[in-house]
């Protein structure tokens, strides 16, 4: 009997999104399968620590996550059991299901990667430049993929909202760099709203972004694998208040609607294709992400962002637009940690 592949699913983090985290890791935990992986639960909690979970924990339910582990450098997925060093525990591979700073950024690839462990996702470089919207923006831009107008503001700089309104006009939006899950993203129309968004944002990064407002259709496209990438057939957000805000993606069933496959002629839909797999290419990005775009009345396309670890929920795009594609979801699962394991190879 051939022996199961123990994959570690490791969730939550101090990052904001910890709660999407903990949505995400519950789909993937009831669809895996079990005939195949002996699934290991590694919950890390607000405060940093990593705790191991009951096979059967809901990943909600606090008291089902005891014993503090570790990896160490060149451990090759050796669990060390802070709590009962005499406990012994292996990994063979780990779905990474992490959003936000110090999960998405590349901070815990690069750990799993001293480890030498498998794991599922972008690699150190994909996952820091895709996190950072500045520098992932400035990357595309000078490879000649479009994108809206921008500007970055740092927490010590003087801030000019006269001269920051010339450049991207208004509405606007005000987000912060490195987050993700629309968390501290604001819409704002005067100079007031600015200043409060500002404050808001500079609350989860000390560097922000203001971007200018694109009106066009929000598509989102799927993609998958390593050195030969696929993308998935499109799909389109279809807003239902004035933006896809946090509250729309995760809270209000009715806050937006999702059109899977998007109504597009396929001539449009190759070029989104074609730019995906080019977005992730230009950011070194492997394993899986999602791109997502403005398609614009005139048929002109910018891309909005890249997401390296996108979201699993039950209402996620990703999995959606696979299983539009012709992927169900414990399938994709399956591809996904078979990618990871392969680049390690």
């Amino acid at each position: 009997m051939q022996q199961k592949i123990k994959v570690a699913i490791l969730f939550g983090g101090k990052s904001a999104e910890h709660d999407v985290s903990l949505q995400s890791a519950q789909n993937i935990i009831n669809a895996i399968n079990r005939k195949k992986y002996q699934p290991v639960l590694i919950k890390i909690d607000k405060q940093g620590k990593w705790l191991l979970g009951e096979s059967n924990a809901k990943t909600t339910d606090a008291k089902s996550f005891h014993d503090q582990v570790a990896l160490l450098p060149n451990s090759k997925g050796r669990l060390i059991n802070l709590d009962h060093p005499d406990k012994k525990q292996k990994i063979d591979v780990v779905f990474l299901i992490l959003h936000g700073p110090n999960g998405e950024d590349g901070t815990v690839q690069g750990l799993l990667r001293l480890a030498e462990v498998p794991f599922v996702g972008a690699d150190v470089l994909g996952s820091a430049v895709g996190m950072d919207k500045d520098v992932m923006k400035r990357l595309l831009r000078d490879a000649g993929i479009p994108i809206a107008k921008f500007v970055v503001l740092r927490d010590f700089e003087k801030i000019d909202f006269e001269s920051i309104s010339k450049k991207v006009g208004l509405p606007c939006f005000v987000k912060p760099a490195n987050l993700g899950s629309s968390v501290g993203i604001n819409k704002v129309k005067n100079k007031q709203e600015f200043m409060m968004a500002v404050k808001e944002a500079f609350q989860y990064d000390q560097k922000i972004l203001v971007e200018e407002n694109i009106k066009g259709r929000e598509i989102e496209c799927a993609v998958l694998g390593n050195d030969q990438m696929k993308a998935s057939a499109p799909g389109e957000i279809i807003v239902q208040s004035d933006f896809y805000s946090y509250q729309a993606k995760y809270i209000d069933a009715a806050g937006a609607v999702l059109q899977i496959p998007a109504k597009l002629n396929q001539k449009v839909v190759q070029q989104i294709q074609k730019m995906a797999i080019q977005t992730c290419e230009v950011l070194a990005c492997s394993g899986l992400a999602r791109v997502d775009f403005f398609l614009q009345a005139d048929g002109k396309l910018l891309v909005n962002e890249i997401n390296t670890l996108p979201g699993f929920t039950a209402i996620s795009m990703y999995p959606k637009l696979w299983e539009a594609s012709g992927i169900a979801y414990p399938e994709l699962i399956d591809q996904l940690i078979h990618l990871a394991i392969k680049r390690f190879k």
